[in-house]
């Protein structure tokens, strides 16, 4: 009889603590809000991360430079065009003086409407180049952007699944506390 007993109060000695490992991770998957708290700051910090990564290296920088560069020294004469389109338009944008007008009178309007034209043209070339470089840099932004987008989303996704799956149907029963339900506190 002796040996019966002691035999079950092991046994109740071992349900005891199988049923505290159980309270345990039963207090785990019903505490949705500490577990997702959790997971929001692990997905703050990756975000923090992949916004650093999305930004620009300075190798890139380099890169990009470098080919707006060789854009430059590939087609100069446009290059030169538009500056020297800048330059016939703010001629062109300052006030004629009274001089100018009596002596060259009639000569300046035509010599002022042939150099607009002439200057129009050179900025639109220039703008070509320009807007060429731009937009190839635009471009390697958004693909970049895009990948980094497409796999944070990814990931979220993923994360918002599992912590659905896992919060749903386990929990403990709203309002109870530990003390109802017999669980240790958790540290």
């Amino acid at each position: 009889m002796a040996e019966r007993t002691d035999e079950l109060r092991v046994e109740i000695e071992e349900t005891r603590e199988r049923m505290g490992e159980t309270v345990d991770a039963l207090a785990h998957k019903a505490d949705v809000p500490g577990r997702t708290k959790e997971w929001l700051g692990e997905k703050k910090d990756a975000v923090t991360s992949k916004v650093g990564d999305v930004a620009p290296h300075p190798e890139q920088v380099k890169r990009r430079m470098s080919r707006l560069k060789q854009g430059a020294e590939r087609n100069p004469i446009g290059l030169a065009i538009g500056g020297a389109a800048v330059g016939f338009i703010a001629g062109l944008l300052t006030p004629s003086t009274r001089m100018e007008d009596e002596k060259l009178g009639p000569m300046a309007d035509e010599l002022k409407s042939t150099a607009t034209e002439a200057g129009r043209e050179a900025v639109e070339r220039g703008k070509e180049v320009v807007q060429e470089a731009g937009e190839t840099a635009i471009e390697t932004a958004k693909e970049r952007g895009r990948e980094e987008s497409e796999q944070l989303s990814a990931s979220l996704q993923e994360k918002a699944r599992d912590v659905a799956s896992t919060g749903s149907g386990d929990a403990a029963p709203v309002g109870t506390t530990t003390s109802q339900t017999g669980s240790r506190p958790s540290s």
